[in-house]
């Protein structure tokens, strides 16, 4: 008789069960995404922010007012993630929906008028 290489609790079916449980969230990230770009392209409030040339200067003032606490005064990440390079990881419609969101917890929500939040991200966009 030959040993089974698929015994339950095997270290061969743990992988390959992590691995299909690492697929799966990866789709469900992907299509998150996906679903989240879209609404934020036909969100007015983006679509007004995207239209509107913004100013690093007062946007860097913004951002040292209400985000260097959390996020570091070089965007280097404190409580709140590091922002350097934000702008290569995230699109400026997903970078709106997080910054006026307040969906990841501590992150609140901030409520700004549309220009005001082209000169955050225009500011954001500095950061390196």
């Amino acid at each position: 008789m030959e040993p089974s290489s698929t015994a339950a609790g095997s270290p061969g079916s743990s992988r390959t069960l992590i691995a299909a449980l690492v697929v799966v969230a990866a789709m469900a990230c992907v299509i998150l995404l996906i679903w989240m770009i879209g609404k934020a392209q036909i969100d007015p409030y983006v679509q007004a922010t995207l239209n509107l040339q913004g100013t690093s200067e007062h946007g860097g003032q913004l951002f040292r007012m209400n985000c260097a606490g959390c996020h570091g005064i070089a965007g280097q990440g404190l409580l709140g993630p590091k922002l350097t390079d934000v702008s290569s990881r995230l699109g400026d419609p997903a970078l709106i929906h997080q910054i006026v969101s307040g969906e990841t917890p501590p992150m609140p929500s901030f409520q700004m008028e549309p220009q005001s939040m082209a000169d955050l991200l225009s500011h954001l966009h500095t950061l390196h």
